[in-house]
C-alpha cells in the first residue's frame, strides 16, 4: 500500500517535472520542454523496448507515467493539467463540410 503521503508529493514532482531532451525538450517545447505527465504513451512505450528509459529520478519518473498511463490511469494527471492551465489535447477540427442535400 502505498503512503497517501508520498503519492501527492511524487504526482507533484511529476507536475514540476518537463522533458529535458528529445522530441518533446525544450527545443520543440521552449522554454522547459513537455511536462511529463503530458508524454504520449507512445513516446513512453518507444522508451521500454529502445534501450529503456533514462537512469536517474528523470528515469524513475518517466516509468511511473507510462505504467500509470499504461494501465488506463491516465486521468490521475487531469489535477495536474488543470492546475497548471493546460487542457487535453483535442484534434483538430476537420474543415471539410459535407451537403447531401443535393
Amino acid at each position: 500500500m502505498i503512503d497517501p503521503d508520498e503519492f501527492a508529493e511524487t504526482m507533484a514532482e511529476i507536475g514540476n517535472t518537463h522533458m529535458p531532451f528529445g522530441k518533446y525538450g525544450p527545443g520543440k517545447y521552449p522554454p522547459k520542454g513537455l511536462p511529463i505527465h503530458q508524454l504520449p504513451f507512445e513516446y513512453l512505450e518507444w522508451f521500454q523496448y529502445n534501450g529503456g528509459l533514462p537512469g536517474g529520478r528523470l528515469g524513475e519518473l518517466l516509468e511511473l507515467v507510462y505504467h500509470i498511463k499504461k494501465d488506463g490511469a491516465g486521468e490521475v494527471f487531469a489535477p495536474l493539467r488543470h492546475q497548471s492551465g493546460q487542457s487535453l489535447r483535442k484534434k483538430p477540427k476537420n474543415p471539410r463540410q459535407y451537403r447531401f442535400d443535393q
